[in-house]
C-alpha cells in the first residue's frame, strides 16, 4: 500500500458482514441476505420484539444455531495473526455478531453491535454467555427473571462502547475497513473521522462501499484473498 508502514503504530480495523460471508454467514444487504427473508421491522427493532417476541426470538435462535456450525475463514485467521504479531495498539471493531474473530484466535476485538452468543437480561442488565434457545423464555442465570433477549443492537439502538471506539480512531495511524457496506451508521462514519484526524485509510472489499470516496486506497476482491496478503505486507514491514 502507499502508506509507509514504518510510520504506523496504531491500527483500527472495522469489519463487516463481508468478512464472514465466505464462512457461510448471510450478509444483511447482499443478494440472498437476511433481509430478503424477513423485514427489518419484523425482527430487528425494539418495537418488533414488543409486538411479537416469539417471532424475534425464533429468528435469533436460528441465527445463533447457524453461527455455531460455521468456521473462521482465512481472513479471520489472518487478522488473528496480525493481532498476535502487532506490537502497537490494535483494535478490531466488528459490526458482526458472530464469534469467528475470537475462534480464529483474535483477542483485541470489540463487538459494536453485540454478540449472538450472549443473552442480555433486561431485568438485571447482566449479559451472560448463551448458546441455547431463548424462545421459551428461560430464566436469567444471574437474577432468575424471565427477561432475556438477544444481546444484539437493533435498529434504533445505540451501538456498544462508542467512546472506546472513537478514542481508538483518534489515536490511529491507519484505519482499515474490511467487508463493510458503508451504509450503517455510526460505523460508516468512522473512516471520515479517521481521515479528518490524519490517519491513512484503506478499504478491502468485494466491491466499493458507499463510503469508498473517503479511503486513500481501495482493494477489491474476496476477503480470504485480500486480508492475508495485506497482513503479510504489514507484518513483513516490521
Amino acid at each position: 500500500m502507499t502508506t509507509d508502514l514504518n510510520d504506523v503504530r496504531n491500527i483500527v480495523i472495522l469489519t463487516g458482514a463481508g468478512i464472514s460471508a465466505e464462512s457461510g454467514i448471510d450478509t444483511f444487504r447482499g443478494g440472498g441476505g437476511l433481509w430478503e427473508k424477513h423485514r427489518v421491522e419484523d425482527v430487528a427493532t425494539p418495537e418488533a420484539f414488543a409486538r411479537d417476541p416469539e417471532l424475534v426470538l425464533c429468528f435469533y435462535d436460528m441465527r445463533r444455531a447457524a453461527i455455531q456450525e460455521k468456521e473462521p475463514n482465512a481472513a479471520h485467521a489472518a487478522l488473528a495473526r496480525l493481532d498476535a504479531g502487532w506490537p502497537g495498539d490494535l483494535l478490531i471493531v466488528t459490526q458482526n455478531v458472530d464469534d469467528l474473530h475470537e475462534r480464529a484466535g483474535a483477542r483485541r476485538v470489540l463487538h459494536m453491535h453485540g454478540e449472538h452468543l450472549n443473552a442480555w437480561c433486561t431485568a438485571c442488565d447482566v449479559r451472560s454467555p448463551w448458546r441455547d434457545s431463548l424462545v421459551d423464555r428461560p430464566a436469567c442465570p444471574e437474577c432468575g427473571e424471565r427477561a432475556l433477549r438477544p444481546d444484539v443492537v437493533w435498529f434504533g439502538e445505540m451501538p456498544y462502547q462508542m467512546d472506546r471506539i472513537y478514542d481508538a480512531v483518534r489515536k490511529a495511524d491507519l484505519f482499515v475497513s474490511i467487508g463493510t457496506s458503508g451504509a450503517v451508521y455510526p460505523a460508516a462514519g468512522l473512516v471520515r473521522t479517521a481521515r479528518d484526524l490524519g490517519a491513512a485509510t484503506l478499504e478491502l472489499n468485494l466491491e466499493p462501499s458507499q463510503g469508498s470516496a473517503w479511503f486513500d486506497e481501495t482493494r477489491l476482491g474476496p476477503a480470504s484473498d485480500l486480508v492475508p496478503a495485506w497482513v503479510d505486507e504489514v507484518l513483513g514491514a516490521r
